[in-house]
């Protein structure tokens, strides 16, 4: 069932930024013996962002804000939208973020903001993203003040906990970090539609043990979640499975479009996961009957899969590089194990002078 944003307020993204560490080219990969030829060819990938050193990733999100609020200074409203006005900080995240015990969030309020507002962790896996936007328009509707929120995400995945590779076959994981500045106030796009959907009877496919089990603690390393879909789809049937996703799916695709008295042949630009290309026409463009040209592909798959951070980023690339224009429409679709699906439909309300 889906949990749908009724807009009871307009909501608005006011600025956006990603940071990204430098790209490996997957042909490096392959001579470095980090992926075996095969795996990489059939992901069609060029490239992968890859952090270096001890960096955390908080510290990539909070380069980000820096991106989104420089944009949202100059952007939607006569006197534009600064950190001062953020009155709610999320930060979403997938794997590990580099210390134990620790608050990201708390991390990135200091570092952009430094007030006293509520900063919170969203552990919605790739859904982070999306999840956060739907609590920040829910916040923000209620908020008697109103104001902005500052949604962030970034995730570094590496070994020996996670290898970006193998971990997950049929995508490729990236290092980086993003950043939404969004407000009740205006803003270079609105958002019109937003629809979150759960389906907990899929939980078991990203962990061990039976399928609709009691959880087991796994403690090997690295993260394997190609076993743990084998041994799921082996006990529920792959039909099962693939009509259980397609239709959750669809029903948050339903919802928002709903919400956003639009049609599917109204949406400009497609912003899907950055998975790598068989994952995507399986999962997307033939359910949408669309082609790569009306998505950001050529992009992802030079930086791979950002985690809780794709959609963010995309709509950052399709603005940045000029790609949308005032009256077009963006269809923002995730997805999150657990599971979890969101839909969100944004309008452009003003194109912004290109920047790097």
């Amino acid at each position: 069932m889906s949990t749908a944003v009724t807009p009871r307020g307009e909501l608005f993204l006011a600025g956006v930024g990603t940071w990204l560490p430098p790209p490996m080219p997957v042909e490096e990969a392959v001579r470095g013996g980090l992926v075996d030829a095969e795996l990489a060819r059939r992901s069609e990938m060029l490239s992968v962002t890859v952090a270096d050193g001890d960096e955390v990733p908080a510290e990539m999100a909070v380069r980000a804000a820096g991106e989104a609020f420089r944009m949202a200074a100059g952007g939607g409203t006569a006197a534009g939208c600064h950190a001062e006005d953020v009155r709610l900080v999320l930060h979403a995240a997938l794997f590990h973020q580099g210390n134990e015990l620790w608050s990201a969030a708390g991390y990135v309020q200091r570092r952009t903001i430094g007030n006293t507002c509520p900063a919170i962790e969203v552990r919605q896996v790739s859904n982070g993203g999306m999840a956060a936007l739907d609590l920040a328009w829910r916040y923000l509707a209620t908020s008697p003040d109103a104001g902005a929120a500052l949604i962030t995400t970034a995730d570094r995945f590496c070994l020996p906990g996670f290898d970006r590779w193998r971990s997950d076959p049929g995508t490729v994981y990236a290092d980086g970090g993003t950043a939404l500045v969004v407000s009740t106030r205006g803003g270079f796009a609105r958002l019109l539609g937003l629809a979150v959907v759960s389906g907990p009877d899929l939980e078991g496919m990203h962990r061990a043990g039976p399928a609709h089990g009691v959880g087991v603690r796994v403690t090997t390393r690295p993260v394997d979640l190609g076993a743990h879909k084998a041994a799921f789809v082996a006990e529920i049937g792959m039909a099962r499975t693939v009509n259980r996703v397609t239709e959750g799916q669809r029903e948050a695709l339903r919802t928002a479009l709903d919400l956003a008295g639009t049609k599917l042949t109204e949406i400009d630009w497609f912003v899907l996961p950055h998975f790598g290309r068989r994952r995507l026409q399986s999962n997307y463009l033939r359910h949408l009957d669309i082609g790569l040209d009306r998505t950001t592909w050529s992009w992802n798959r030079t930086v791979g899969h950002l985690g809780a951070g794709d959609p963010i980023a995309s709509v950052d690339h399709l603005v940045r590089s000029g790609a949308v224009i005032p009256g077009q429409r963006c269809l923002l679709m995730a997805v999150g194990a657990g599971f979890t699906w969101s839909c969100a439909i944004i309008e452009i309300d003003r194109r912004l002078h290109r920047a790097g």
